[in-house]
């Protein structure tokens, strides 16, 4: 799976606050009455911990389709992070930037999370760079226009 840096992280001014219920809900939705609201929730406080260092990307390709990320989803990248093993990241390798499972055990490689790949294993020839660590994946639900990437 490649991955293709859309933009830098650019905070608001304001915050996108959002309802977040107290209920949980298995299979249905709480009627919106402002009882059943905890709090607001922050959609960038949530996903966003080090604005200066956080940026989107876009991944293409299916080898990481196990770990629920899908051709054209946009994924959270937090550069600050210092990568650990099984971290998902964004890798440069071979002048191309992958999206990839790392494994730092016994050697270092890069797995994929779809067995049609195999794994990339790192050597010291390798020029290889971690560009960050995938802190969240963004995927609609429902597909529509505003998609087409995808």
């Amino acid at each position: 799976m490649t991955a293709k840096i859309i933009g830098k992280c650019e905070l608001p001014d304001t915050p996108l606050e959002i309802p977040l219920f107290v209920e949980s809900v298995p299979a249905g939705f709480p009627s919106p009455a402002q009882d059943y609201v905890e709090r607001t929730l922050d959609l960038n406080e949530l996903c966003i911990r080090n604005a200066p260092a956080t940026f989107f990307v876009r991944a293409e390709g299916d080898s990481m389709i196990n770990a629920g990320i899908r051709p054209g989803d946009i994924l959270i990248v937090d550069r600050s992070l210092e990568p650990r093993h099984k971290d998902i990241v964004i890798a440069k390798i071979h002048g191309e930037l992958t999206v990839k499972l790392l494994h730092t055990t016994p050697t270092i490689s890069l797995v994929p999370m779809n067995p049609n790949y195999q794994p990339i294993q790192v050597r010291e020839e390798h020029e290889m760079e971690i560009f960050g660590v995938v802190t969240f994946i963004l995927h609609p639900t429902r597909r529509s226009e505003h998609h087409e990437h995808t």
